[in-house]
């Protein structure tokens, strides 16, 4: 019963993030922030806090690199969503964070294309990426 909780809050979640993300082109530190901090939290009473740590700081390393390297490019938003989905996926083990790490980029770079092709070049925005790609590695592991 505690596991279908915490996927109810996790879908809620990423519910929240994807939908303001759509809307604003921005993620806020109010979803965010406390996101990384529940699931820090959750992954620590599941006896997974150190992989869920390591998680965290590896795709929060990833994705500041990116968003110092082209600001542009990766919002800082995203930088900052890094943590709490990175801890989640490396409580799942590195083969769940491995695959929502790569997953994130490719899904937007479709995204992307998609949206080129039917002429629109409007920047897309990658939040609902890194969340469909970090439900999907999980969903797989499970």
């Amino acid at each position: 019963m505690a596991a279908g909780l915490l996927a109810v809050g996790v879908v809620a979640w990423f519910t929240a993030l994807c939908a303001f993300d759509i809307r604003h082109r921005r993620l806020p530190n109010a979803l965010t922030v406390p996101g990384a901090v529940a699931v820090l939290c959750g992954a620590a009473v599941a006896g997974r806090g150190w992989p869920a740590l390591a998680g965290a700081a590896a795709l929060l390393a990833v994705y500041l690199l990116v968003h110092l390297a082209a600001p542009a490019g990766l919002g800082a938003g995203d930088v900052k969503l890094a943590p709490g989905l990175g801890g989640l996926t490396g409580a799942f083990g590195v083969d769940v964070w491995m695959l929502a790490a790569v997953g994130a980029p490719l899904l937007t770079g479709l995204l992307a294309v998609a949206a080129l092709a039917r002429g629109r070049s409007d920047p897309v925005p990658h939040g609902p990426s890194m969340c469909v790609s970090a439900s999907l590695a999980i969903a797989a592991a499970w």
